[in-house]
């Protein structure tokens, strides 16, 4: 039974699948040109190399007016260390898929491991950063007492956990404000605590469920840069969530496109970037332009009901 927690990439076409088993596919291939013919999974690594699978995950939800398919069939992998971000039409599953990773949802069918354990609750060596950062801080906790409430739960000794809490707020640049409450804060600002709060628990993944839809366009151009430096320093494995296309294309090293419902991989997408980004001259790049031209019109073909080469159409 699993312990609860307390709170090289390319496409995957039938091309890229070639190249993976040694054909000559040429790399870095362009991700603005023609699509082929995909497979209906994602990018996989071999046996020991990933730090996280998703095999075959399958969502059924039942209700009072029958069975809901919220996610058919997903398969794919993430290297340690990799930031992934997660892309769909609205409506595609993709907090459903971050559930069930988290372990807070169980699966219908198909598997989720991590470091090769299978998880059946939430594992210690993850953290979920929400969306609605209002409900899951704690308004009557200052800060620090925020960040430092799963480590106190978790047990760990008082000297290391204000140790933890002070570096975890050094890190997203508020060590001015332990004293505070979170209703003294701004939504960008309190959107830093639980980034903080995640960060101080040190965990290998980090989930982060559009984590930045409800704060201004300037404060989310700071946290995005706020996350790929955080992903750097601390070397964690981070898979993203998010409806902004820009945003998963700047973030990423890899993006996975979604189907509509219910739920197949539409498109596991190499980002070709730059590893040091800018927001202004990254955002500038014609790469950037084509890969998001790339990642609009799939989106696109998602909604218009198009699905992947060998899945089945949805009943």
């Amino acid at each position: 039974m699993q312990s609860e927690s307390p709170l090289f990439i390319q496409r995957t076409t039938r091309e890229g699948a070639a190249a993976m088993a040694g054909s000559a596919a040429p790399a870095g291939s362009s991700a603005a040109g023609s699509p082929a013919a995909r497979e209906p999974a994602g990018r996989t690594l071999p046996a020991g190399q990933a730090l996280l699978s998703v095999r075959g995950l399958k969502k059924v939800y039942h209700t009072d007016g029958g069975d809901i398919e919220a996610v058919r069939n997903l398969t794919f992998d993430l290297a340690r260390g990799e930031l992934a971000c997660l892309v769909g039409p609205s409506g595609s599953g993709k907090t459903t898929l971050l559930k069930c990773i988290a372990g807070l949802l169980g699966t219908t069918e198909g598997e989720v491991l991590l470091d090769g354990a299978r998880v059946t609750g939430p594992p210690k060596k993850m953290a979920v950063v929400f969306q609605e950062y209002g409900r899951s801080l704690f308004p009557w906790l200052r800060v620090a007492e925020n960040v430092e409430l799963p480590l106190k739960n978790a047990g760990m000794p008082k000297a290391e956990r204000k140790a933890r809490v002070a570096e975890a707020l050094e890190a997203v640049g508020l060590a001015a404000v332990p004293r505070s409450y979170p209703w003294q804060l701004s939504g960008g600002i309190q959107q830093r605590v639980a980034i903080a709060r995640a960060v101080a628990y040190q965990p290998e993944v980090l989930l982060m469920d559009e984590p930045f839809a409800a704060v201004d366009a300037q404060t989310r151009a700071d946290l995005e840069d706020l996350v790929r430096r955080l992903w750097k320093d601390l070397g964690m494995t981070v898979l993203f969530v998010t409806h902004d296309i820009d945003e998963s294309i700047y973030l990423g090293g890899r993006v996975i496109i979604l189907s509509s419902s219910p739920t197949v991989v539409q498109e596991d997408l190499l980002i070709d970037l730059p590893d040091e980004r800018d927001q202004l001259e990254t955002r500038s790049l014609p790469r950037f332009t084509e890969l998001r031209h790339h990642v609009y019109e799939e989106i696109q073909r998602a909604k218009r009901g198009h699905r992947p080469a060998g899945t089945a159409e949805p009943a």
